[in-house]
């Protein structure tokens, strides 16, 4: 047996193994043995069979099945007794295969194998990198508290329908009458028919063409009370009155609002609002700055690691790893994104081995607890208790790849965390619309 190395860069080479015949027959035989144990074949008793016709029937298998053992075994102990640091997994040479299978006396095998580039990274005072502060205004601190009103009101009645509002109807064609439907105006995605809508109140009625005006099924179906499949058979113009307009009411300013806001006890009066209000819009811009920097940093330490990779060979370990579930196009398409977020990722290890930087389990546990509660606040759960806290993210650490996803988030915070701490952050003020210029 023979194994070599054949250095195509800095970044690549091919390993060739050459085998023959004494170097895997003992290991085929054990392999034959094994099917004969197990063979059930008419007129043997099992177990029994001649080797003869083991070999007959499944000769080429165990052949193959050796030599995939013996090869992947000798090539393992190449890279581990040379000490390679690879990237992915060892690739088959895309040269045409001569292996003789009918006439099995010599093998010989080759594969591409990528080694990880070395990374020179430090971070220091001499690194400069922005970091954009928005204030919040009067006007945006008005505007949230604005929108945040809303979000906790409730429908009361209007006089005049707005865009945004709804309206209950009747709805007579001929002898049929549909009483009381809710119709809000934001679903008529027609904006000349919307507009017709505005400005309607209590007893006005118009004449209106339903498949026109409310062009989704499903909603039009709610309205009219019937199935889907039924609405073939009603008519298309219908006579619309008014009964009644539905608006949002924005919540009212007093104790029970700021309770339900801000949580029991924490707001007294309007003024301690207006602080929390600007406090948590603050906040938010702070996430958004925090998030900005996120993208300076990274963006600027990979220029300045310069990592080279072996662009060709990452493309085909990503299509050979993913087993279908993309094309090579589609991998061409997004390897820049993927590039740079492997370079990241390299760059993150060197920084938290050189930092001593590690990551504990509260700090795992507090993310996934962060990120259990963000979900439960996108359905408007927004005071969870702790046991289900708790649960839900001990539910997701339980699933290998959202704690993985969860776990390097930690690393990414923690990481960032001390760039800022350690290269020189140069303040700049901006406003929300070129923050968000920026981000884009």
């Amino acid at each position: 047996m023979k194994v070599s190395q054949k250095k195509i860069d800095d970044l690549n080479l091919t390993v060739s193994i050459n085998i023959e015949k004494p170097d895997y027959e003992e290991a085929k035989k054990k392999k034959l043995n094994e099917y004969r144990r197990k063979a059930e074949i008419k007129g043997f008793r099992k177990g029994m069979a001649p080797m003869s016709l083991i070999e007959r029937v499944h000769g080429p298998q165990a052949l193959a099945e050796t030599i995939n053992t013996v090869v992947t075994e000798q090539l393992n102990k190449f890279i581990e007794d040379k000490k390679f640091q690879i990237l992915g997994e060892p690739l088959p040479s895309e040269k045409e295969d001569k292996n003789d299978w009918d006439n099995p006396d010599k093998f010989s095998f080759s594969f591409d194998i990528a080694l990880k580039p070395e990374v020179n990274v430090t971070v220091s005072a001499d690194d400069k990198i922005p970091y954009y502060i928005v204030n919040a205004t009067a006007k945006a601190v008005a505007d949230y508290k604005k929108g945040l009103l809303r979000q906790f009101g409730q429908l009361g009645t209007g006089d005049k329908a707005k865009e945004d509002d709804f309206i209950i109807a009747d709805l007579t064609a001929g002898e049929q009458k549909i009483e009381g439907s809710y119709i809000a105006l934001r679903s008529i995605t027609d904006e000349e028919i919307k507009k017709s809508f505005v400005g309607m109140k209590a007893g006005d009625s118009k004449d209106v063409d339903i498949v026109k005006t409310f062009t989704n099924e499903a909603d039009r179906a709610a309205m009219f009370k019937v199935k889907k499949e039924e609405l073939g058979t009603l008519p298309e113009i219908w006579n619309l009155t008014v009964k009644e307009v539905k608006t949002f009411v924005s919540a009212p300013l007093t104790q029970e609002t700021f309770d339900q806001i801000f949580g029991e006890g924490n707001v007294k009066d309007e003024k301690e609002f207006d602080e929390k209000v600007k406090e948590r819009l603050q906040g938010e811009y702070a996430q958004e700055s925090d998030y900005r920097f996120m993208i300076d940093a990274k963006e600027y330490l990979i220029n300045k690691a310069a990592i080279t990779l072996p662009d060709a060979f990452m493309k085909r370990w990503i299509l050979a790893a993913n087993e279908g579930k993309f094309t090579k196009e589609e991998i061409e398409k997004e390897y820049d994104t993927f590039a740079k977020d492997f370079r990241w990722n390299m760059i993150r290890g060197t920084i938290m081995k050189a930092a001593k930087l590690k990551v504990t389990k509260d700090e795992v546990m507090k993310e996934a607890r962060k990120m259990a509660s963000y979900q439960f606040a996108m359905y408007g759960m927004q005071n969870v208790p702790e046991e289900h806290l708790n649960k839900f993210a001990d539910q997701m650490l339980s699933d290998s790849q959202q704690a993985d996803r969860i776990v390097e988030k930690v690393e990414d915070d923690i990481t960032l965390a001390y760039i800022k701490q350690t290269a020189t952050i140069e303040s700049k003020k901006i406003t929300l619309e070129k923050m968000r210029e920026l981000t884009k």
